[in-house]
């Protein structure tokens, strides 16, 4: 049985509380950055960041609410954080290589050449 939210300890409150301030600050972070950063490449960091840090932030504070409020332990959120945490970092690697094999099929002169360092797609 889940108690309302009221019957909360103050100690839990501003322990939850303070999770969600944090989650949702840094998913505010990884917005702004992702508005205002110039190119694509620099833009594929901030969302990655925020989002698996400011997920985890709220998958902690739902865990804490929920394992208090039904006053038994409740950890199926962390499959939901292993889950953002390997899919998100992946998904945006897999975009900046199809990003970097388009900008060097159009000849883009700010892409680095094939040969010239190291390579993102080589393995």
């Amino acid at each position: 049985m889940i108690h309302d939210s009221t019957d909360l300890p103050i100690w839990a409150a501003a322990i939850v509380a303070g999770l969600l301030l944090i989650g949702a600050s840094l998913a505010l972070i990884g917005a702004i950055g992702f508005l205002r950063l110039p190119t694509f490449y620099e833009r594929i960091h901030a969302p990655t960041l925020g989002t698996s840090w400011g997920v985890g932030a709220i998958m902690l504070a739902s865990m804490v609410f929920f394992s208090l409020a039904s006053e038994r332990l409740v950890i199926h959120e962390l499959l939901i954080g292993a889950f953002v945490t390997v899919t998100t970092p992946v998904t945006f690697m897999l975009l900046a290589r199809a990003a970097l094999h388009r900008d060097r099929a159009e000849g883009d002169p700010i892409v680095p050449a094939k040969g010239s360092g190291r390579d993102l797609t080589e393995k």
